[in-house]
């Protein structure tokens, strides 16, 4: 039977690209979103793959939907965590409120949703996770204070958890991606964009599929011995 593998925020962006390179390397995928449901609709629509709502920084949210997500598809034994957001602002308008969101959603998820899974993957002595950080959880980045704390919290938990399970056979790994032509990263001032770019020595951004194909290597059955490692998949920006 296929292994079950959770992406949140799967179905946009970096996560649709990985639910679907997943999906093709023969793992059963479900998706979470958190609230575009005609965007959610139309990518099950396409890949077939299902999707549940739920507020990633809601524990109990998390807990209850993951305990359906069993229930519906069998036991959870690939999670990716994918979800997040930004909030960006320089630290003289940086609001409380923008802090919070940011470190609930980006790094809070990663307890909620591993909380969820651990025992069962535990008791059956199997399980691979990999969080999604950033390059600017290691380099740092101006007027993202918040993110890139996030980001490098997100670090710092993998590793730490990873020696928690590698007893039971549940590696614990991360990537970092850098910049990807994403939608957020299209938005950027062409002329910022041209800084940013002249800055990758591989002289372009990054994909979606670049960062797919590295969550399939850390994921499969044979990536065993890999486990507290962050996979920075960023060009040659940042090596770290």
């Amino acid at each position: 039977m296929a292994r079950l593998a959770l992406v949140t925020g799967g179905q946009r962006g970096i996560g649709a690209a990985i639910s679907e390179a997943l999906q093709a390397a023969g793992r059963k995928v479900v998706a979470s979103y958190a609230g575009n449901d005609a965007a959610a609709a139309a990518f099950t629509e396409r890949t077939g793959i299902p999707c549940y709502k739920f507020d990633v920084s809601d524990f109990a949210a998390v807990t209850a939907t993951i305990a359906q997500i069993e229930a519906d598809h069998g036991p959870i034994e690939i999670l990716v965590n994918n979800a997040g957001i930004t909030r960006d602002a320089m630290m003289r308008k940086l609001t409380r409120q923008m802090w919070d969101d940011v470190i609930d959603t980006n790094l809070g998820s990663c307890y909620n949703t591993c909380k969820a899974v651990w025992e069962g993957m535990s008791a059956r002595k199997f399980g691979r996770i990999v969080n999604i950080g950033s390059i600017n959880g290691q380099a740092g980045q101006l007027g993202q204070v918040n993110y890139a704390a996030a980001k490098s919290g997100i670090h710092g938990f993998t590793k730490a958890l990873a020696q928690e399970g590698a007893r039971n056979q549940i590696t614990v790994n991360a990537i970092a991606p850098g910049y990807v032509d994403t939608e957020m990263v299209r938005a950027v001032p062409a002329d910022v964009l041209e800084k940013i770019i002249a800055r990758i020595p591989r002289g372009r951004l990054g994909t979606a599929d670049d960062i797919a194909r590295g969550v399939v290597f850390l994921t499969a059955d044979e990536a065993d011995f890999v486990t507290g490692s962050t996979l920075s998949i960023n060009g040659g920006q940042h090596m770290y």
